[in-house]
């Protein structure tokens, strides 16, 4: 077995995660990969919710998933994160933040510590139970670490008879390598 990269993990734990028919979010829709993987994976009985506060990201994603024919699968939504609760009505079965700025755009236009947990603390309301919110932390970028710290501390006490938390990462690469939180939840919470 190889130790798999941490984007290649983040894939496999979406693979194993959405089924057809499942209705899931990309938290920050960037430039419309991780939301064109959910489409397929959602199928055409499924949707996904893409969330951005820039313009640029909403129109990249709306292009990407044009391009590979998937637009009826995505709804694209210029609004922050935090905000998934007003636009998510129904219980939802995966979640994929990549946290930082958008590559290729302006690095002061960054996911907060109180955007960002607002959000997870939403999506835990709405996730089914088996579901997983997964949270690539990118931390290198000013304002990363503070996000980094709370993001940890807060999802350090969740407890562990509803959500599994686990943190994957290389931990001997230089440069602030991003890592992986994956939730899951196990138990409707109480």
């Amino acid at each position: 077995m190889k130790l798999q990269r941490v984007l290649q993990y983040v894939q496999f734990l979406l693979k194993e995660t959405v089924r057809p028919g499942d209705i899931v979010v990309d938290a920050t829709a960037g430039n419309g990969y991780d939301t064109a993987f959910l489409a397929q994976l959602a199928g055409n009985e499924g949707h996904v919710y893409a969330f951005d506060v820039q313009q640029q990201a909403i129109s990249s994603t709306e292009e990407r998933v044009r391009e590979a024919g998937l637009e009826n699968r995505v709804t694209a939504i210029l609004d922050g994160h935090e905000h998934v609760a007003k636009h998510v009505l129904k219980p939802v079965q995966a979640a994929i933040f990549n946290l930082g700025y958008l590559p290729g755009s302006d690095h002061e236009i960054i996911t907060t510590p109180s955007t960002t947990l607002k959000a997870i603390q939403d999506l835990l309301q709405l996730l089914k139970v088996g579901g997983m919110i997964i949270l690539v932390v990118y931390h290198g970028h000013h304002g990363g670490k503070e996000e980094r710290d709370a993001l940890i501390e807060y999802v350090s006490t969740l407890p562990q008879k509803y959500i599994h938390v686990l943190r994957y990462e290389f931990i001997n690469q230089k440069n602030d390598p991003p890592f992986i939180i994956a939730l899951e939840k196990v138990k409707e919470m109480a």
